[in-house]
């Protein structure tokens, strides 16, 4: 996988966490302005399903990914909204490009992909080689002055980030946002889409923590 294809792929996270947060997810909808091209946003969804002969009728009835485990290939379904008005003939030029085995454009509008399992282990790690890159940049920015350091688990459904603020401000606060978006999008493609996630602020100099979040509480 190439990082042209992760930056598409995060593109399409922020997409995803636009359509169901609120208003509190403005920062990261900015980060990915709807005129993101459908072409890109389709390279970066995922479905894990057994290889059939005719592609899958339609998506799950929220919208959300779908995904199902097969013994060879992984299928990933996106949703309608993001394939936009793609053709086939632009999914077949992005299926070529990137060597899937196929993408579908369904008649309910989603398309399905159809991947080797190899594509989308490598698809994962590059996610998570991203995502620490996107976690690093965080700390200390412009954006957030006050975190001096950021640790997650392996499947980023926990968070800790260190801070010398001892209460939060409202960009603080604001973050978990991110934090829930990047533990989310990995779980959706990983299979594990019902996981919680969880951030966890500490001080850094008393060691105390400061607030704990969980994205079970937005729902």
């Amino acid at each position: 996988m190439t990082k042209k294809f992760f930056a598409l792929f995060i593109i399409t996270a922020i997409l995803l966490s636009a359509c169901g947060d609120t208003a509190q997810s403005t920062e990261n909808t900015q980060a990915a302005p709807q005129t993101t091209s459908t072409t890109e946003a389709l390279n970066e969804t995922e479905h894990q399903t057994v290889p059939t002969a005719e592609p899958p009728e339609a998506t799950s009835s929220d919208g959300s990914i779908d995904v199902e485990q097969g013994l060879l290939n992984v299928e990933l379904t996106i949703p309608k909204d993001l394939v936009g008005e793609a053709t086939q003939e632009d999914l077949d030029a992005v299926c070529a490009e990137y060597g899937f085995k196929s993408i579908i454009l369904n008649e309910d509008g989603s398309a399905t992909y159809t991947m080797s399992k190899q594509q989308h282990q490598e698809l994962l790690e590059e996610y998570r080689a991203q995502t620490n890159a996107s976690l690093a940049e965080m700390v200390g920015s412009e954006d957030y002055p006050t975190f001096t350091d950021i640790k997650s688990n392996d499947d980023f459904t926990e968070f800790t980030v260190t801070t010398t603020s001892t209460e939060l401000d409202m960009q603080e606060s604001f973050s978990v946002i991110q934090f829930y978006l990047y533990g989310g999008l990995y779980a959706a493609f990983n299979g594990t889409p019902d996981s919680d996630i969880s951030v966890t602020f500490i001080n850094a100099d008393s060691g105390k923590v400061i607030k704990t979040a969980n994205s079970s509480e937005m729902n």
